[in-house]
């Protein structure tokens, strides 16, 4: 039924990921799909950490990646990759989403709070804005 799977993540957030994970990898075994783990790194956090250096930003994407390859081999994912952009958060996702042309983006969300409300919820932009089916795994 689903043959790819994309799973955005933050990677300095372990809720993002904590419960989503391991459905992401049931579900990718379940139906012998091929799970792509995503992370975003945002414009604010380039220009923070590396204030936008060529090397300092293919650092902090090559440190990305390994992060995410760690992630899915100690979850047990078989068929994996992994995928880091840049940009805005949601729209990000479902850039990256097409691209890959996943069937199925399986994301984690939290309970909504003040800052929520105020400049939105990235799971509410990709489940409003993605093509494909969103599955959100609550805490």
């Amino acid at each position: 039924m689903f043959e790819r799977i994309m799973l955005p993540l933050d990677l300095d957030e372990p809720s993002s990921w904590a419960k989503a994970l391991p459905v992401a990898v049931a579900f990718a075994e379940a139906h012998r799909s091929n799970l792509s783990l995503a992370t975003v790194i945002s414009d604010w956090v380039a220009t923070r950490d590396v204030q936008w250096s060529p090397l300092g930003y293919r650092r902090l994407v090559k440190d990305a990646e390994l992060r995410l390859r760690s992630l899915a081999q100690g979850c047990g994912a078989a068929h994996y990759d992994v995928k880091v952009a840049g940009g805005a958060i949601g729209p990000t996702i479902v850039e990256l989403a097409e691209t890959i042309e996943a069937d199925l983006i399986i994301l984690s969300s939290h309970r909504p709070g003040a800052k929520d409300y105020l400049i939105g919820a990235h799971a509410l932009y990709v489940a409003r804005h993605a093509r494909c089916s969103v599955f959100i795994v609550r805490h």
